[in-house]
């Protein structure tokens, strides 16, 4: 597996965003009406297996010393295979890299496999930052990184 940088108007990219975009649909019955919008101040990043784009991450400096972790996304078949994990990995030594050494980030109620993803990785529970303030589905989470250098 290659985890590579992309551009954020890459057309494998996008694939893999709206495909997150129509499973969240699916499993929180329509309650996420957020429409994916490329941010060039973000840094996106792909998985690639066999040539082929399987999973993204992004993150993007929302304060002087926070990132937070976005657009995380594994095509179903390929899950399990600790693709995620190492994407986090990859996100995480990134912002650091960038002066990011706190990383935030937010996942639904509706998608406890995220949930413990985030939990095994290092992540804590805080309350709802943000645009996610006062959305009753918003988990919050954050990791702070200085601690890995």
């Amino acid at each position: 597996m290659l985890i590579e940088s992309r551009p954020a108007l890459d057309p494998e990219l996008a694939a893999l965003v709206t495909a997150q975009q129509r499973e969240i649909r699916e499993v929180d019955k329509g309650m996420n009406t957020a429409v994916f919008v490329p941010h060039d101040d973000a840094a996106y990043l792909v998985a690639v297996v066999e040539h082929r784009a399987v999973a993204c991450a992004a993150w993007q400096a929302v304060e002087d010393d926070v990132a937070e972790l976005k657009r995380m996304y594994v095509r179903p078949a390929f899950r399990g295979r600790g693709i995620a994990r190492q994407m986090i990995v990859a996100i995480e030594e990134e912002a650091l890299a960038a002066g990011r050494p706190v990383i935030r980030l937010e996942t639904g109620d509706y998608l406890p496999a995220a949930i413990a993803l985030y939990q095994s990785a290092g992540y804590r529970q805080i309350p709802a930052y943000g645009p996610y303030v006062g959305n009753p589905y918003s988990v919050c989470f954050e990791k702070r990184l200085a601690a890995l250098v």
